[in-house]
């Protein structure tokens, strides 16, 4: 090993150290290592555009300022209001029509953004019913990863992979939407067997709860009509878009980008307001780390752990399992970005030797569906637990774990198993 593969590998594990263990911020700990091997010139500056992935960078940006400007409208907490009144008081299907709800937003939005949104209308519901909130919880925790699997811009391990990949949003769709279907039935099956005494409640009580929802008036929570039926024409026009991009050989970032753009003018909202809200602290955290997997491909270590792995894998569908598998238990350790930014050029050097086509979507399986093994295996699990205990409710890390594991370990045996039928046999 050489000096600057040694520094590369040095700063890579230290970064990596930092985001696990929480002691540096995690945006500040990638602009540090990035900072570091373009000083010493293991990443060349004029290959800097080359790793730090513009299509990534953009494309959350945009969506980001879609959803920033969509908020203000009231628009996410009538489809939450709306939900409800569907169930009309009866808990099971509170959860089902929630979790369904969660999957179907988090494959268009950010999980964050997503849970944000519906943790504390569900939090409402659940103390208005009388109920045990630790199951409805955990229900769209586990929904919000898994729906997130299921598209191009669902979740970031996602946008990483299609940027690198040149993968379509109709790719990902066909693709990962049957499996992120199968495995969110089976999500909601394993919390309803966990939690079915909780959720369970008299008739009597069922009736006064069904009375109390269906009081509950949607339109009430549209704080700006205007904006609201504008931000449903642009979501469902940048939607349409992403739907389209690939025959139109359009990049998904421009869609992005066209539909902030329009969403901006069309609405008259404050740019400088919807750009201070803009996460800028991950999009510099994606870029950081981007140039720090770079230092390790320009060095050649990539190439030579890639070389090992092929080595202990004969055949494409062994690859599957060993990628997917691999893949989610350390994402329900670590943070999926950085383990999804080192992943994709290992992928990319196996592609000498084999046909990498299915290894792309087992990386994604793995990377979004392993955030459901541990409290902090994703950011929305974290981001909900802390809503939760702001609101008197406590769930424990042993308490998820319990649920997560068996989630985690049944979706992804679940989905590597159908891409195994798919592509390995």
């Amino acid at each position: 090993m050489n000096a600057q593969e040694a520094i590369a590998l040095a700063v890579f594990l230290g970064v990596y150290a930092f985001i696990i263990t929480e002691k540096i911020h995690r945006t500040v700990a990638a602009m540090v290592g990035a900072s570091v091997v373009l000083l010493v010139g293991i990443v060349p500056w004029e290959k800097v555009p080359e790793y730090l992935d513009l299509g990534t960078l953009l494309l959350l940006a945009g969506m980001m300022v879609v959803v920033n400007v969509a908020r203000e409208s009231g628009l996410f907490e009538y489809i939450a209001i709306k939900t409800t009144k569907l169930s009309k008081g009866d808990p099971m299907k509170v959860l089902l029509l929630f979790s369904m709800v969660t999957a179907l937003v988090s494959a268009f939005l950010d999980n964050v953004t997503t849970v944000l949104l519906l943790t504390p209308m569900l939090l409402y519901i659940t103390k208005k019913m009388n109920v045990n909130p630790v199951p409805f919880l955990l229900s769209e925790i586990f929904a919000s990863n898994i729906g997130g699997t299921a598209t191009l811009i669902g979740d970031p391990p996602n946008i990483m992979i299609g940027s690198a990949a040149k993968l379509s949003f109709n790719e990902f769709l066909l693709n990962m939407g049957p499996i992120a279907l199968v495995d969110l039935l089976v999500a909601i099956v394993i919390v309803y067997v966990a939690y079915r005494n909780s959720i369970k409640v008299s008739p009597s009580k069922r009736a006064e709860i069904e009375k109390l929802i269906m009081g509950m008036d949607e339109r009430d929570a549209i704080r700006d009509r205007e904006l609201f039926r504008k931000s449903v024409i642009i979501i469902l026009a940048i939607v349409l878009g992403f739907f389209l991009h690939d025959s139109m050989g359009v990049e998904p970032a421009v869609i992005a980008l066209l539909g902030a753009s329009a969403m901006l003018l069309w609405s008259g909202f404050s740019p400088e307001e919807a750009l201070e809200k803009v996460e800028w602290a991950t999009l510099f955290f994606f870029g950081g780390l981007f140039l720090i997997v770079g230092a390790l491909v320009e060095t050649g270590f990539i190439d030579a752990l890639a070389e090992k792995i092929i080595g202990l894998i004969h055949s494409e569908a062994q690859a599957i399992f060993v990628i997917s598998w691999f893949s989610a238990i350390s994402s329900a350790i670590v943070d999926n970005i950085p383990l999804t930014a080192t992943m994709i050029p290992l992928i990319k050097a196996m592609g000498l030797s084999m046909n990498t086509y299915p290894l792309w979507w087992a990386l994604s399986l793995g990377a979004c569906l392993g955030g459901n093994g541990t409290a902090i295996g994703a950011s929305a699990n974290v981001v909900v637990i802390g809503i939760a205990h702001r609101e008197g409710v406590r769930i424990t890390f042993g308490e998820f774990l319990k649920v997560g594991a068996v989630i985690m370990f049944s979706t992804v045996a679940v989905g590597s198993l159908m891409l195994w039928v798919r592509y390995g046999l």
